[in-house]
């Protein structure tokens, strides 16, 4: 069964009460469930982990190498300009998908940027909710071939 670690960035913690017109009113305990239960369903392990802390979310890619498959990542503001989790993101061998619930390239400029992506697998955004799905469904695909 392939493990799967969900890391959400900062901020995230408020789904569902900030900026709903941006992210909608969807929390994010009810993205973690609906993620894990999918999981549950497709034969995948599913960890969810939430900070607002960069060197949390560093130390949880740095610590995924032993203990997961796949990553798939929210960084949030981080995604802009934290050239850290860069490279933590470079520095482990594990596939990490980015996502965003908003289309980052259709926002303000600076938000059309992201220092992340380069070293991801893939990126998947302005889906909302279902921008998670869709990474979920993707490491379906590759913990089957």
């Amino acid at each position: 069964m392939a493990k799967v670690l969900v890391l959400h960035g900062p901020n995230l913690n408020l789904l569902g009460k900030r900026e709903k017109q941006v992210y909608g009113q969807t929390s994010l305990t009810e993205i973690n469930r609906r993620l894990i239960s999918m999981g549950r369903e497709w034969g995948l392990d599913v960890e969810c982990f939430q900070s607002n802390i960069e060197g949390e979310l560093i130390n949880q890619i740095h610590g995924a190498e032993s203990r997961f498959d796949y990553i798939i990542f929210n960084p949030g503001a981080y995604t802009h300009y934290s050239y850290a989790l860069r490279d933590a993101i470079a520095s482990v061998d594990v596939p990490v998908i980015e996502v965003h619930l908003s289309n980052i390239h259709a926002r303000e400029a600076f938000r059309h940027t992201s220092v992340t992506a380069p070293v991801c697998r893939g990126q998947i955004v302005g889906f909302g909710p279902l921008s998670y799905e869709l990474a979920l469904s993707a490491v379906r695909q590759w913990s089957q071939t």
